[in-house]
């Protein structure tokens, strides 16, 4: 009995073992997110909630200007709720991808410890943003409900899938970039040019299906427009879905996220070497 109770133990220290090294992967990705928090803001992990208020505070201050200005809503009753309905989206792929593109060069160091690789770190931060977005997602309905607008769609299933398809493709696009600026530093700076032009044609501060033919279909090659389409069919029921995709966005972000990962694991004994 006691030789049973002494193998059972030594079993679960054994390094061989499957459980050994799911645990040890489980704490390397914990101190890797720990150290995240800790440093991306002020050096105390309070700090990590301005990343979920930084895009809230976008959002926050692009509704205020419109609403001064006095613009109506290019569609449905509410303008907060049509503009949240594309910057959530738009913004949630931005910063995740964004943050994500600079997670390998900003823990270069950690890769000195054996025991840390840089799937770790992907994944830890991957976990992290989209958290952080989560976070942003629910702020930003209860400033919606505090101001009494609905921010709660008619279709909640098909809304849920476009926003998980918008965390697909931020966590493939930001995976592809990351190994690809581990290389060339000065891509993450060509990637954050890049979002500039995302942004401005996402469909965020208009309807894409409203613009003439050649340039609605045009825009529709941008990922990023087919989970802003794909938000409003489910905040609308009489929104148009001529533009919409759900293939094109779910193919695109597995393709991202596939290359990421092929990328990672052929380049990772160099990123390891130097």
């Amino acid at each position: 009995m006691a030789g049973r109770e002494y193998s059972s133990d030594s079993a679960s220290v054994d390094p061989t073992t499957l459980r050994y090294a799911l645990r040890q992967k489980k704490n390397v990705m914990v101190a890797v997110m720990l150290r995240d928090m800790r440093t991306r803001f002020f050096d105390h992990g309070l700090g990590f909630l301005v990343v979920s208020l930084w895009p809230l505070a976008h959002m926050v201050i692009l509704i205020a200007i419109f609403t001064l200005v006095g613009r109506q809503a290019p569609f449905g009753d509410s303008l907060n709720v049509f503009f949240a309905t594309g910057l959530i989206p738009t913004l949630s792929f931005m910063y995740v991808s964004r943050f994500m593109s600079l997670s390998l060069i900003l823990n270069r160091p950690m890769l000195s410890f054996p025991v840390v690789q840089v799937f770790d770190i992907m994944v830890a931060r991957a976990i992290l943003e989209i958290v952080a977005a989560c976070l942003t997602l629910t702020f930003m309905m209860c400033i919606l409900s505090i101001i009494g607008d609905d921010p709660f769609p008619y279709d909640p299933e098909q809304a849920l899938y476009a926003y998980l398809a918008t965390l697909l493709l931020a966590v493939g696009i930001g995976m592809l970039a990351g190994v690809v600026t581990m290389f060339l530093n000065f891509f993450a700076t060509i990637y954050a040019l890049a979002m500039i032009l995302v942004y401005m044609s996402s469909g965020t501060m208009f309807v894409a299906a409203a613009l003439p033919e050649p340039l609605a279909r045009a825009l529709a090659w941008n990922p990023v427009v087919q989970s802003v389409e794909w938000m409003r069919t489910a905040y609308y029921p009489t929104y148009s879905d001529r533009l919409l995709d759900k293939e094109y966005l779910l193919i695109f972000g597995m393709t991202a996220l596939c290359l990421g990962l092929l990328l990672e694991r052929l380049t990772r004994r160099k990123m390891l070497e130097g």
